[in-house]
């Protein structure tokens, strides 16, 4: 993180001119990370002083919570030089996080071509391509030539998201090829844009697919922007490669959150209420807590075992701990290969192959070492000597089971989510876990019970 110190020295000296100059140099993201780290008399006196053209692009920068409380200071006209100024997107990203009274309040400012498109893009479901593209590019017509493409570029790019890829339409908005600026600049000034143009195998996004799987796409043939067509293949919009970057990290987030058995936010940490951290954890908590009381009980059935070789409870952990860690790790590679769609519930079997032969390795190493150290361990105790063979192997055979079958469990579940139409994550570690505790504590206390009493 930047240290922003001198700024605010010369702002607590209204050293304004200086600071005004030093702003102008830096970067719009750092600019947004000074505001939010002062207070909100402060912030929009920096705001203030930044030039037309940079408002925009820092206040697109801000989080959510210090947006609100610029909008709740700024002047109507203020308002509408930001919307205005601001990409559609952004726009779009910011109305939809602010209160509904903001929401209208901003709305209200705008002009009402913009407020129309606002809206427009405002009716695209919360996941979908539309609901993250902008329809502010650049499109071109095959028959131009390459001096009047330029010529376009030129006149509306200043106010197109991006101008390194355009797109070529047809006469009813159909999109038939795309055109990189590299080609535009290495052709030939008369050439036609029909001859120049890739036309085939072109990447698109549908208006309601998606965004993860546009995410994927963008990721997969490594795009700056991808186009968005309707069920008629008509151009509506782009994707820009900075909104697939916030989708994926909000992606990634929200499946480490469930992994974990939080229910998902969307505000940072040290953002968040303790109310709500608490309402985001108590949920899942209570249902493991539950679960858990499977295993309480399996445990109390078998009361009179562990009262007879009290030694057995000493091993429980150890088994729980193994199983549990071992189903995280199919679960956290399984879902990983979903989510870069390397794995899709077609290779159900597959999975279940792959992971029975990891487990098979995994839980033979586990179970001989465990053998052995069971074996020096106990063997000098003349309570346990009789039975420490025994003993040992009850607690190998009882990991090597539990191993193979957490490596189970933890690919399985997974893809049983997904076929089901539940979020991967949610089958992660914790509800792995309480499977995998108390299918090995029944196996534990049946082989003890067999072999040792």
């Amino acid at each position: 993180m930047k240290d922003f110190k001198i700024y605010e020295e010369m702002l607590d000296t209204r050293q304004y001119n200086a600071l005004r100059s030093e702003l102008i140099e830096q970067n719009s993201a750092d600019i947004a990370q000074l505001i939010e780290s002062v207070k909100v008399d402060k912030a929009v006196l920096i705001f203030r002083m930044l030039p037309k053209d940079m408002e925009a692009e820092v206040f697109a920068e801000l989080p959510p919570d210090v947006q609100e409380s610029l909008i709740g200071i700024f002047s109507e006209t203020e308002i509408q030089s930001i919307v205005e100024e601001l990409f559609l997107d952004d726009a779009v990203d910011f109305i939809e996080e602010m209160p509904a009274g903001i929401a209208k309040k901003v709305l209200a400012t705008a002009k009402p071509e913009t407020r129309e498109e606002i809206n427009r893009l405002l009716k695209y479901p919360e996941d979908s391509a539309g609901s993250i593209m902008t329809v502010e590019y650049v499109d071109l017509k095959s028959e131009m030539t390459v001096r009047e493409a330029f010529s376009r570029i030129r006149r509306t790019g200043t106010d197109k998201e991006t101008i390194y890829t355009c797109y070529v339409t047809d006469s009813e908005r159909r999109l038939v090829g795309v055109v990189s600026a590299k080609r535009l600049m290495l052709a030939e000034r008369d050439e036609i844009i029909g001859d120049i143009m890739d036309d085939t195998n072109l990447i698109t996004a549908e208006t309601l697919e998606d965004r993860e799987l546009v995410a994927h796409k963008v990721n997969k043939y490594d795009l700056l922007s991808i186009p968005v067509v309707d069920m008629e293949n008509r151009l509506v919009g782009i994707i820009t490669i900075d909104d697939i970057a916030d989708v994926i990290e909000e992606e990634v987030t929200e499946d480490f959150q469930k992994m974990a058995a939080i229910l998902p936010s969307d505000k940072p940490y040290l953002k968040t209420h303790p109310v709500l951290l608490a309402k985001n954890r108590v949920v899942w908590l209570f249902v493991l807590m539950a679960a858990a009381m499977i295993t309480g009980g399996i445990i109390g059935k078998y009361e009179e075992a562990m009262l007879a070789l009290p030694l057995l409870g000493t091993f429980i952990p150890m088994l729980m701990d193994t199983g549990g860690n071992s189903g995280s790790q199919s679960a956290t590679m399984v879902i990983r290969g979903m989510a870069l769609m390397e794995i899709t519930p077609r290779d159900f079997f597959k999975v279940v192959w792959k992971e029975m032969r990891t487990g098979l390795l995994v839980g033979l190493g586990l179970s001989v070492v465990n053998f052995v150290r069971v074996w020096i361990t106990f063997r000098g105790h003349s309570e346990y000597s009789e039975d420490i063979i025994r003993i040992s192997a009850t607690v190998s055979f009882t990991l090597f089971f539990t191993v193979v079958v957490a490596n189970l469990v933890g690919g399985i579940l997974p893809i049983i989510a997904k076929k089901c139409k539940i979020d991967p994550a949610v089958m992660a570690a914790p509800l792995i876990t309480t499977i995998v505790d108390a299918l090995s504590l029944i196996v534990f206390f049946a082989l003890a019970t067999a072999l040792l009493l």
